[in-house]
């Protein structure tokens, strides 16, 4: 087993929050948490993409690339691989591990179980030490139908994790536990059980999705409406030195003070 793969049999569940770019990451990271992971949404709106497409193959390798040698576990959100082909989605593997990926994602998209199982194996037989959280979308794509026969499936292929987006209610989240033999993750959200909650009923890893991306979005809009409003921004900021830090070494400037950056 891994040191990633020990977080989620720890004491506490795994609260892993999700990063779309270089200094989300590395502030997460000097938040204190071990391990951080990507939002596709996040890296795919950053870039211009749209998310669920198999369009951030690329910028997604990019990331990992710049990130990998930084000081926190790295969980990629790969999507569907970005292919339908397994033995390309355990070469994509690969490339995340070879650059410093510790987990990575990989979502159903309510396609065929059988699909995403031979992905699943095709992984663990390339990348062993990798850990493959598999995300069913039964929840978040339909009714929740199909969900333990899925899961099922992805552990007998090898998935160390299985992620369950869009399942909310207690009682189903404490089935799923019980009939599992790996970790279960449950995407947080506001209206949902908190994570106190999700302990109890003994959830072991608890992501945070899109949410801090949106957020920082919704900051940003409030921010500049406020300014716009001629009231004074509430909340807080990192400063533009603290910015700077999570870019390495600082590089000439341009002349003027930093504040006015």
């Amino acid at each position: 087993m891994t040191a990633f793969a020990d977080l989620h049999h720890a004491e506490e569940p795994l609260l892993l929050p999700n990063a779309w770019d270089h200094a989300s990451a590395l502030a997460l990271a000097a938040r204190g948490f071990r391990a951080v992971g990507t939002t596709s949404l996040g890296v795919a709106a950053a870039a211009g993409l749209p998310d669920g497409a198999a369009a951030t193959r690329e910028p997604t390798l990019r990331l990992v690339r710049a990130l990998g040698a930084e000081p926190c576990y790295l969980s990629v959100d790969a999507e569907g691989g970005f292919s339908d082909d397994p033995d390309e989605v355990a070469a994509f593997a690969r490339e995340l591990a070879d650059a410093g990926a510790a987990g990575i994602n990989l979502e159903d998209g309510l396609g065929p179980a059988g699909l995403h199982a031979r992905k699943i194996a095709a992984v663990k037989a390339a990348v062993p030490d990798i850990f493959v959280n598999a995300r069913t979308d039964t929840h978040w794509l339909g009714d929740g139908t199909g969900t333990p026969a899925r899961l099922d499936a992805y552990q007998q292929a090898g998935a160390d994790g299985v992620f369950v987006p869009g399942l909310t209610e207690p009682r189903e989240i404490a089935d799923l536990v019980a009939h599992l033999d790996v970790p279960l993750n449950i995407l947080y959200t506001p209206t949902g059980p908190t994570v106190p909650h999700l302990t109890d009923l003994g959830v072991r890893r608890v992501s945070l999705g899109s949410l801090l991306y949106r957020r920082a979005l919704g900051a940003a809009l409030e921010t500049v409406d406020a300014v716009r409003a001629g009231r004074v921004p509430q909340g807080t900021a990192p400063s533009y030195d603290e910015i700077q830090a999570l870019g390495g070494e600082r590089r000439g400037g341009t002349g003027g003070t930093s504040s006015a950056r």
